[in-house]
């Protein structure tokens, strides 16, 4: 049996903590996902307009494998810099690669960037490393879901989007959690109604309970009234985290990683378009042993990922507010 943690957050990972920080004149923000210690991680990118900052270094093959941090940002590709003000603090506080004593620590930092420069806020470029350095400093176990972070100025489809996160524990103590940032250019609703893409999932009304009724006929299989409108480029991207304390090796966290991406395909249609930039990472703490049987270990650990971030894709739709002209989706069928 699989139940929803404590929290029902990414936090629920023990050793990860989540920052995030926003400029609200801008309509932007930075999230940050802080391991207590450098932790192995993995990227898995399916968007066709990805935008995205050390991701080689994540290569199972490279030198590095462990990252201090991964930082998700509004601010298209301005927002990488966000990824320095991030670097600059866990430098200073003694996190990072160490060649020598006199040489500064050098963090690892992978990035990925959503496209919300379009949603009427007065955007500065240069805000970004301040942002970055502020939510790292502020990385606690519980943080805000809906218009925050990265998901500040978000919009999915035609409701406002937002971050969103959730976890599940299993029956031998391992834990799984994502956070999203849903900026996408698909719908996280069925067709004609107002019931999640993964309403299956739901866990405790998550994000709100709603059902098919009798009187669903099913969907047009043509691509959704309700999404972003006119599909445009460098528009759009959803980025998210996973996060477990399985202890599993480099090319098995790859594959969890593939396999969390295809929760994005349970909870938004269309998804991984040409003008979406979506890519998942994932990292873990390797603190739990987990079954000898690694095939089906990394299987389970792989399927409870992708329910994770289909999950966490709702919430963080279902907790976003109205701003602007992007009415919320609880506004929009109050």
């Amino acid at each position: 049996m699989v139940r929803v943690g404590a929290r029902n957050l990414i936090t629920d990972v023990p050793g990860i903590r989540v920052g995030q920080a926003e400029d609200e004149l801008a309509r932007t923000g930075v999230t940050v996902v802080l391991p207590d210690e450098p932790a192995r991680g993995a990227v898995d990118v399916r968007g066709g307009a990805p935008g995205t900052r050390e991701t080689d270094a994540l290569d199972p093959m490279s030198l590095a494998g462990r990252v201090d941090a991964i930082v998700l940002s509004g601010g298209s590709a301005f927002g990488l810099d966000s990824a320095s003000g991030v670097m600059a603090w866990l430098s200073e506080n003694g996190r990072g690669f160490a060649l020598r004593p006199d040489v500064p620590r050098v963090p690892i930092v992978p990035a990925a960037i959503l496209f919300d420069l379009a949603n009427g806020g007065r955007f500065t470029p240069a805000v970004f490393p301040a942002l970055g350095r502020r939510a790292v400093a502020g990385a606690a176990s519980e943080f805000a879901l809906g218009n925050a972070g990265a998901g500040y100025g978000a919009v999915a489809g035609a409701y406002k989007g937002g971050i969103g996160s959730a976890s599940a524990v299993t029956d031998d103590e391992v834990t799984v959690g994502a956070i999203v940032a849903v900026n996408a250019a698909g719908s996280p609703l069925i067709p004609g109604t107002d019931v999640f893409w993964a309403f299956a999932l739901e866990q405790n009304g998550e994000f709100g309970g709603k059902r098919l009724d009798a009187s669903f006929k099913g969907v047009d299989l043509d691509l959704p009234a309700d999404g972003k409108g006119r599909l445009r480029p460098a528009a759009n991207t959803t980025i998210a985290v996973v996060a477990t304390d399985a202890e599993v090796t480099g090319i098995e966290l790859k594959r969890i990683t593939i396999m969390a991406a295809d929760g994005f395909a349970r909870a938004l249609r269309p998804t991984h378009t040409p003008v979406d930039g979506d890519t998942v990472f994932a990292l873990t703490t390797g603190n739990k042993r987990v079954s000898a049987d690694r095939p089906r270990e990394i299987a389970r650990l792989g399927s409870i990922a992708a329910d994770c971030i289909a999950r966490a894709i709702a919430r963080g739709v279902y907790a976003a507010e109205t701003l602007g002209d992007f009415k919320s989706y609880r506004d929009t069928f109050r």
